[in-house]
């Protein structure tokens, strides 16, 4: 029988510490600017994320809206903000070279569900959330960092740091910063982990990912 790919160790308990049980995802993350990007103004930066944190607040406080409902319009929104397919490309890096390409849809779709779960883990699923803008920051000429605090019923304010560039045009998250770790960077060292330990596979990588999307699937449920 066929032994499935563990969970790294490492990898679980700091997907954990950012409610990343791989986020947001991590939780992490997202692709670095790419170089048909444009300059992208502080102003219009903070203006798509004060939307986008707006929308996400008043879909989870929606009180004409169930759980499931809840997770499907906050979803939704999440996949308008962040560039999940850039993300996804940078964090596989040079493992995208040597994957087949049944690989790479089955990575793509599990990193955009691993993704969705894990930055809606962050912004909670219960009523009563908030969302505050806090300093915005030009940090190139091509991105800006957005920082805002996240508050939840009976939980500490947390902050968390949006990085923002304009892809094709229009303004995406870029990178999900948290604690102080960039989420994308953290990923994608993970995700090379759990390849070289897996014998340079990148199909050890996927059953690392179903893996965790189980896990997010189970802990959704007892929610």
């Amino acid at each position: 029988m066929t032994r499935s790919a563990p969970v790294a160790p490492h990898m679980t308990a700091m997907h954990r510490r950012l409610l990343l049980s791989s986020p947001l995802l991590a939780a992490g993350l997202l692709a670095p600017p790419r170089a048909a990007e444009a300059a992208i103004d502080p102003a219009r930066a903070t203006a798509f994320i004060e939307a986008a944190g707006n929308e996400l607040v008043a879909a989870i406080n929606d009180p004409n809206l169930d759980l499931p409902a809840r997770r499907e319009r906050v979803a939704a929104i999440l996949r308008r903000t962040v560039d999940i397919e850039g993300t996804g490309r940078f964090i596989l890096g040079r493992y995208a070279r040597q994957a087949t390409p049944a690989e790479l849809a089955e990575y793509n779709r599990l990193f955009d569900d691993i993704i969705v779960r894990n930055l809606s883990a962050r912004f909670g699923e219960y009523r009563g959330v908030r969302f505050s803008l806090g300093r915005s920051q030009q940090r190139t000429e091509e991105d800006v960092l957005v920082n805002t605090i996240i508050e939840r019923p009976n939980q500490p304010a947390f902050s968390l740091d949006w990085r923002v560039s304009e892809i094709n045009g229009q303004p995406k998250v870029v990178d999900v910063i948290a604690e102080g770790t960039s989420l994308r960077l953290t990923t994608r060292s993970e995700y090379a982990a759990v390849i070289q330990r897996g014998g340079g596979r990148v199909a050890a990588l996927l059953e690392a990912m179903r893996n965790q999307v189980a896990q997010l699937a189970a802990r959704e449920g007892r929610g």
